[in-house]
This record gives structure tokens, sequence and C-alpha cells, in this order.
């Protein structure tokens, strides 16, 4: 995934109401930026950090900048992390119809945004005449607490869980479900759920996988061109 322009560098003064966050530009003026998300961001809202803003031309949009990117250093030395929690399913989406996730191959037909479960939309169902279709939830990964250890989630995640239930229902009835995890850390080395953050998320995760619901997790490389799912990370426990 390329950014459509250049990114403009920043110096963050402060997060603040989730969704915003003030950022002074080179030019010294200070702007409201719009933050995609949702999550706690724990290590990532340091004030005084360098970060990195796409710029929209839309007309309509009260605040055209949106946070992108962030310098920070994990115990390894700087690098960037992407915060933007709506570029995994488009990352996976280009992946998977280039054949780059290999759990994942072998399925003619890929569809986003499906009904199901309970009132609920799986990111993904792919499809093949000779085989279960496979239901593919995806989880954005920012988080790191211990160099090389990336940890999901970052904050309480009811929905989260209840995706893990219903992937679970999926596996029940015959199809197959995966939930991938999906790293903005380039460094990252591992894989870990938040157990201490979210502890019944981590027992709706041992729940969806005693039930048959597989788990993969994927790095990316994060460059201020663009971001592209890199390699796999294997999971601790």
């Amino acid at each position: 995934m390329k950014f459509p322009a250049p990114l403009i560098p920043a110096k963050l003064v402060k997060r603040y109401k989730r969704f915003l966050a003030d950022v002074v530009l080179p030019d010294g003026s200070t702007i409201t930026a719009h933050v995609a998300n949702p999550g706690a961001m724990i290590g990532l809202a340091e004030p005084g950090s360098r970060v990195w803003l796409s710029k929209s031309d839309s007309k309509t949009r009260k605040l055209p900048h949106s946070w992108e990117l962030i310098e920070v250093d994990f115990g390894g030395g700087t690098e960037l992390v992407g915060v933007n929690t709506a570029h995994p399913n488009p990352l996976v989406g280009a992946a998977l119809a280039a054949g780059a996730i290999p759990e994942l191959t072998g399925y003619s037909n890929i569809r986003r945004e499906v009904k199901y479960g309970r009132n609920s939309r799986v990111d993904f169902l792919l499809e093949a005449p000779d085989r279960p279709p496979c239901y593919v939830e995806i989880k954005n990964v920012h988080l790191m607490r211990r160099t090389g250890l990336a940890e999901f989630p970052d904050a309480k995640t009811e929905r989260g869980a209840k995706h893990l239930e219903e992937l679970g229902d999926m596996v029940e009835a015959g199809h197959r479900a995966v939930m991938l995890y999906l790293i903005q850390i380039g460094s990252a080395q591992r894989f870990a759920l938040a157990r201490d953050i979210d502890p019944k998320y981590g027992a709706a995760f041992d729940r969806a996988k005693s039930r048959g619901v597989e788990a993969i997790a994927y790095k990316c490389r994060i460059e201020c061109g663009g971001i592209e799912i890199n390699a796999p990370v294997p999971i601790d426990g």
C-alpha cells in the first residue's frame, strides 16, 4: 500500500478525545489531525514525538490531515510504527489477492464485509468449490511493551471477544475460521496476547482456539512511502 502523496512530518503536542491530535508542522503552525485509532495507543502518544501525516484533498473533511506514522524506540533503535487502524483490511486484501499469505491461499473468491454471526460482518470470506468457506477476522496490532514482542489488545475490547466467539460458531458449523493479527511494527519478532490488559479477551481467545479457530500473525514493513505485509511472526502461547 503506497501513500498517494508524500507524508508530512510534524511534532506531536498531544492526543485527546481518542480521535484528535494537535501537532506542530515544520512551518511552526499548530493544527489538529484526525486519529483513526480508537485504542489506548500505549507508548505511541508521547508529546514531542515525530509523527507523519497524510492530507486529504476532500473539500468535505473537517480535518484534512490524518496521523499515519510515529517514530518510536522500543529498545532496538528508532523505527516507524503505523497507527492508522483503517489500513490493515486493505493491506490484507491486497496480500490475499497476491497470494502472499500462504495459510490463506487456494480460494478462488474473496469477499469483504460479509454478514455473519449475531449482527456482525466478517472482514473477509474466502470461498472455493473444493473446500469449506473460510472466515477471516483482522485485528490491528501496534502495542509493544517489551522489545520484539507485539501484543493485542491495548485496551479492553468486548467487540473483539464477540468476534472470537462468532468465529468459533463458524467452525462448529463446519467452516474454517482464522484470526489474523496484523502488526504495524517492523521490529516485531513474536506476538502474544496482552492478558493483563483484557483478561476476558484472553479467555475468549483460549475458548476459540479450543473450538478450532486458527490464529496467525504477520508483521508489516513500514516506510514513509507506504506499508506492506512483510513476514509471519510466531504466536506465544
